[in-house]
């Protein structure tokens, strides 16, 4: 077999091909994280980020090249989460500007286009960094454009891309030591390697399997969305304050197979029993592989960390009912007022910011939005929010100006990406925690320019450290330090420090390390798994070292993270 051409409607299987890999083996991607903790979650977003843009290439698959491109290009620029999930995008957004205008490509064509997927990528990073997905893209691009020179037949040059590629991620940990350390490949660049792995088999004339779906599943999914739509029009007439359970949450569960290691034997009685202790307006529905799940809850963290047992998480949303709610009483009480159609609203109006900040827990959020946020970005660790997400939230401002605080590493490049497409001017401040978030929030003025607030924030960072206690998720080494699965684990700010059996041997070690004597004020917040009584036994442990540090208790509520210290 040999093909000499690629249209939209081949470039479609090859992408649909490539998505059922990735999403078979999305736990194989995440136990390639270097951390041994609770958030390895490269394999989840880039598949949900590909999931998204396969939904739309569902509704706009083209026989033209430049179509179905485009319309890839567009559902992952705006399903993208996460770091690997933003390069993913933007590998194929320069993929499809390349193709743009094309009914179909050669091989040359197409090679170019791989090159041009990856020109794009490293212009979206700050500061790349080789050993990493991206190296494994350019190094395969660069092996499709010279097999090209040689070769008319494009299942040729994406066998020799596909080739490299496999070559390359071997090579990544002679070039990043983390990963020669804990002895893992890179794991953007192994879940690259599913989809090229995907793109070969299509062009090679293997066919998506008839029980295979590309999209949500069909299993009772009208009677489910009907059910849901009900649910929510009921709750129109009630008031804001009476919503109990504050966060719509749905999500699928792909349910593992008995044989995988750390997952549980689905049963959905046990499940939807479970489920129903967490929340209201639970709907389950379930064959042998696919779980669909919608749910009112207030800790929504805690219901996906549950399902999570069961198998791998995707299409997750999380809405917030309490906002939404008041929006639509505003509205009901706005209508019939006259206001000209045609009327711009004047500048004067609008506020002059408008605050966007990320959190996972209720306690947390509750700070957020004291300290001035307008919206909170539900998302975290093993929840990290999309560019549509912060799109969304930023269209529900009525502001002049947006900034954004991400409050995780794993999540800056999704905003900035959002920053980039918004129609407002929009500032991400790049803070990698909540510490960080909070210390940037006290130095904003709502009185000065959008330039001085972004230095005074930016600045704020560097003046608190920041410590995390979680759980280790498989038995490695980092440096000194030994750790077992399901050890606690201490890290100060993105080094783990210690580990150990018991939480708050853990946890004193962790934050008497990171207190000196110019230590002035110590938070402490209490996630879902940590009591005050543990809280005052650490504020009691500091107290003959450093007597005069101030010692601030709150609830965070944050799932899979006990323990957060903010040390200024």
């Amino acid at each position: 077999m040999v093909h000499t051409r690629l249209d939209g409607v081949l470039f479609s299987r090859m992408v649909y091909l490539g998505a059922n890999l990735l999403s078979d083996n999305v736990r194989v991607v995440d136990g390639l994280n270097v951390f041994p903790v609770p958030d390895g979650d490269t394999g989840t977003n880039m598949n949900l980020t590909f999931s998204s843009g396969v939904e739309e290439l569902t509704r706009k698959e083209s026989p033209r090249i430049t179509e179905s491109a485009a319309a890839l290009a567009k559902g992952l620029l705006m399903g993208a989460r996460g770091n690997s999930g933003v390069i993913l995008s933007q590998l194929f957004r320069g993929f499809s500007k390349s193709v743009n205008g094309k009914d179909e490509v050669n091989a040359r064509q197409f090679a170019d286009a791989l090159k041009a997927g990856v020109d794009s990528a490293y212009q979206a990073v700050m500061k790349p960094v080789e050993g990493t997905i991206l190296t494994v893209a350019r190094e395969a691009a660069e092996m499709a454009v010279r097999a090209a020179r040689t070769s008319d037949d494009i299942i040729s040059v994406m066998e020799k891309t596909y080739e490299q590629a496999q070559t390359t991620l071997l090579r990544t940990p002679e070039m990043l030591p983390v990963l020669k350390e804990v002895g893992v490949v890179d794991s953007g660049g192994q879940g690259l390697l599913f989809i090229y792995e995907g793109f070969l088999r299509a062009l090679r004339g293997e066919e998506l399997s008839a029980d295979r779906e590309r999209s949500v599943p069909k299993m009772g999914q009208q009677e489910l969305d009907k059910l849901i739509s009900e649910q929510h029009n009921a709750q129109i007439h009630m008031k804001t304050e009476d919503i109990t359970y504050g966060y719509c949450t749905e999500f699928m569960v792909h349910v593992a197979h008995s044989t995988e290691p750390n997952k549980k034997t689905f049963s959905e009685a046990l499940f939807r029993s479970h489920l129903d202790t967490m929340g209201d307006s639970l709907l389950v529905v379930s064959d042998d592989e696919v779980v669909k799940v919608h749910i009112h809850a207030e800790h929504p963290g805690s219901v996906l960390q549950y399902a999570q047992q069961f198998g791998s998480l995707h299409r997750l949303k999380i809405e917030n009912m309490r906002e939404q709610h008041a929006n639509i009483l505003k509205a009901e009480e706005s209508k019939g007022q006259a206001k000209p159609e045609t009327a711009a609203q004047p500048v004067a109006d609008l506020l002059p910011y408008g605050l966007i900040a990320v959190a996972a827990g209720e306690g947390i959020a509750t700070i957020l939005r004291s300290m001035g946020v307008h919206v909170v970005v539900e998302g975290g660790q093993t929840m990290n929010p999309s560019t549509e997400d912060f799109m969304k939230a930023v269209a529900g401002l009525n502001a002049q100006h947006i900034i954004i605080l991400p409050n995780n590493s794993n999540i800056i490049m999704a905003a900035q990406q959002a920053s980039e497409l918004a129609e407002v001017p929009v500032s991400v401040i790049p803070t990698k925690s909540i510490p960080q978030g909070l210390a940037a929030l006290i130095s904003f003025r709502v009185d000065v320019e959008p330039e001085v607030n972004v230095q005074a924030m930016t600045k704020a960072i560097a003046q608190v450290k920041t410590g995390m206690v979680t759980h280790a998720v498989r038995d490695t080494q980092m440096g000194e330090v030994e750790i077992k699965e399901g050890d606690f684990i201490g890290m100060a700010e993105k080094e783990i420090v210690t580990a150990g059996p018991d939480l708050l041997a853990c946890a004193t070690t962790l934050l008497l390390g990171m207190v000196d004597e110019d230590s002035e004020i110590i938070t402490i917040f209490l996630g879902e798994d940590a009591t005050e009584d543990q809280a005052h036994a650490l504020e009691k442990a500091l107290s003959d070292p450093f007597p005069d540090v101030e010692v601030e208790i709150q609830a965070g509520g944050q799932p899979l993270y006990p323990f957060i210290f903010s040390v200024e």
